[in-house]
């Protein structure tokens, strides 16, 4: 027993010389934290959950392995730096203020990410995906939303003060000491280094972070990943190639079978290889006003007519029966640039981040151009700065002009078209996002007032914001507190919209303006499924359409078919490069709608959904609508659907790539 534990210390030894005795115990420490956070996403989730023994362990075993393959990132340098530092450099002066000054920053930022990770799970109910890598770029914003919804002076002295205690309870038990005063030479340092380096190599080249996803419960899946793991993932597949991802179609193929998809009898293509089209309809072409509005985060599922009983968007609700009431339409994706995406350029969600980002996002085909074919103006507001998630640049290249509310740090964008400035005397409230939507409406009032006097026929593209985290208002306008639940930012984003058409009714333009009101995403748009269909359903209005009366519309149809069916009603005839159809026009069995992540793609039938994802496989399923439940019942694939489905992605993807869906 004796010499079997001397081998065993002289093996702990040769895995774990005094050189490595600090980032052994950082490792440590790491570990134990993302166990905890784990838990912590376990407990919060329960209710998505049913406890079984063998899966619950499977998840934490799975975790730990990734937590693992994220730490490697992390000491895999460091390791490095203690393996060619010699001997007679421990201890000295550089050493220590490297170590101390590094073992602290990192600690740091790894005890924020953890704490934000919770956060970022309370708002998606994932895992750090590619919209935790898009926040990097807008800094501001971002730590504006922290601070407003936490304490975060407070936060931050928390987490020096526990760095400061972690550092203390090292330096009690003598690590420091020992990692300083020890002779491990090169040779006793190679096992260690190599063991962080292969793990490195191992997960960088080897490991897809889609590798932990096998459960088929999706929280199952978020939980037994890593959230830096996840990050570092993200940021490597932040634009996906379709064609080396997923499942594909013949070239020629894809494209005959998408015009065959989105033919309406009034359509005639111009060539074999676009899109490209003329779009014929009949009928005296109406010319009024149209003011679109976006609504934040709003789910269909807040509205009675849905069965919510809560009384949350009274406004929204009495719309209902004052409108063209779209009852069965699908966002999308998950994102307000999804959104945008979907509804300007009339196209599927490409995999990855929205076309609105990527490069290659000026002079694009977007519904700007119909507009402006019909001697329209075209105007984007927003109430934040339009430098995030590239909006203005998009919108400019698209012919807008902008009106929001810049920010006094950044510098000036050149844009080639006019940029107006939501000033400060004309602000009430503001959060880390945008002014308040009174203030948004209020701007988009005065500037309309401006356009009418003009005598020409207006677009404005409107975006709100106020519906979103920190959830914060102006107080005395809604019963719950400002900045303490989504319930008080969705009832204040309704009341601001009651408040926007009281005021419009008064003005000389209203009654020559058409009003379009769609939602850009959900709200908690997660599920236990891979795609939640229930967390896509978002309502949308076209209110005084002119010699329309009233009606709900129980057509199955997707984001990229507002603004083509808004074209036919009023009978706009008009070169279109557009995946969306107007809906007037479609047969029952080519209903259809379209929902994505950012890289699984679907396609919605009115009982049926195929899914496409990274790993060049798919899956099929019948779905039980009008249920409360997302029903879905695997089945065997349906090979009509999944062509079907391929050519829509497989279409975009290549016709945004190869320059298809510019301006000629």
């Amino acid at each position: 027993m004796v010499g079997s534990a001397l081998k065993n210390k002289n093996m702990l030894k040769t895995l774990s010389p005094k050189r490595f005795l600090l980032l052994n115990n950082f490792a440590i420490i790491y570990l134990v934290l993302s166990f905890l956070i784990r838990l912590t996403f376990y407990v919060f989730s329960f209710s998505e959950l049913s406890f079984k023994l063998i899966p619950f362990l499977k998840m934490f075993g799975m975790g730990l392995l990734f937590d693992l393959g994220s730490l490697s990132y992390i000491l895999v340098f460091y390791a490095i730096y203690l393996l060619l530092i010699p001997v007679k450099f421990y201890g000295c002066k550089a050493d220590k203020i490297l170590t101390n000054v590094g073992f602290s920053i990192v600690l740091f930022f790894v005890l924020f990410s953890f704490f934000a990770e919770i956060s970022f799970w309370q708002e998606y109910q994932k895992r750090y995906n590619f919209i935790a890598v898009d926040y990097l770029l807008y800094t501001y914003e971002v730590i504006e939303n922290i601070h407003q919804s936490f304490p975060l002076p407070f936060l931050i002295g928390l987490l020096i003060a526990f760095v400061f205690l972690i550092k203390k309870g090292i330096r009690r038990k003598g690590v420091f000491k020992h990692f300083y005063q020890n002779k491990n030479s090169f040779k006793q340092k190679v096992i260690p280094t190599l063991f962080w380096c292969s793990l490195f190599l191992l997960f960088h080249f080897n490991v897809k972070n889609t590798d932990a996803e096998i459960f088929k419960n999706r929280y199952r899946n978020e939980i037994a990943k890593s959230g830096n793991y996840s990050f570092f993932a993200a940021y490597k597949s932040n634009e996906l190639n379709y064609n080396e991802f997923y499942l594909k179609n013949s070239g020629d193929t894809s494209i005959s079978l998408l015009q065959e998809l989105i033919k309406t009898p009034k359509d005639s293509f111009l060539t074999k290889t676009t899109l490209k089209r003329h779009v014929k309809n009949d009928g005296i072409p109406l010319k009024p006003n149209v003011i679109f509005i976006g609504l934040e985060s709003l789910n269909a599922s807040f509205m009675t007519r849905f069965g919510n009983q809560k009384n949350q968007v009274p406004t929204l609700d009495s719309l209902v029966n004052a409108s063209l009431f779209f009852n069965n339409l699908y966002a999308t994706g998950t994102r307000t640039i999804r959104g945008i995406e979907a509804l300007t350029l009339s196209i599927p969600p490409t995999p990855g981040r929205s076309i609105v980002k990527r490069k290659g996002h000026k002079n694009l085909f977007t519904i700007g151009e119909v507009f402006k074919q019909q001697g329209y103006s075209r105007t984007f507001f927003y109430g934040g700065d339009g430098y995030f998630d590239n909006m203005n640049p998009y919108f400019s290249y698209s012919g807008f002009d902008i009106v929001d509310r810049k920010k006094a740090h950044r510098l000036s964008e050149n844009l080639p078209t006019k940029r107006t400035r939501i000033e400060d005397d004309e602000v009430s409230f503001e959060n880390a996002w945008a002014v308040c939507d009174l203030d948004l409406f209020d701007k988009v009032l005065d500037y309309t007032d401006k356009q009418a006097e003009k005598g020409e026929p207006f677009f404005n593209f409107v975006m709100t914001s106020s519906n979103h985290q920190p959830y914060t208002y102006p107080n005395g306008f809604v019963d719950i507190p400002s900045g303490t639940s989504r319930q008080g930012a969705l009832r204040y984003a309704d009341y601001s919209l009651n408040q926007f058409f009281k005021k419009a009714k008064k003005k000389s333009w209203y009654k020559n303006t058409v009003f379009v009101l769609v939602s850009d995403h959900c709200a908690y748009s997660s599920g236990r499924t891979e795609i939640n269909i229930k967390k896509y359903h978002i309502p949308a209005f076209i209110i005084n359409l002119p010699n329309k009366q009233p009606e709900e519309i129980n057509t199955l149809i997707s984001q990229i078919d507002i603004f083509p069916t808004l074209f036919g009603y009023l009978n706009w005839s008009y070169t279109s490069n557009f995946f969306g159809r107007d809906i007037r026009e479609i047969n029952p069995n080519e209903e259809r709608a379209l929902i994505a992540n950012y890289r699984k793609l679907g396609l919605l039938k009115p009982d049926k959904l195929s899914i496409i994802n990274s790993e060049r496989k798919s899956s099929s399923y019948n779905y039980i609508s009008n249920t409360e439940k997302n029903t879905l019942i695997s089945t065997k694939t349906d090979s009509v659907l999944l062509k079907e489905n391929i050519s829509y992605y497989q279409g975009a993807f290549n016709l945004f790539k190869k320059g298809l869906l510019k301006l000629k």
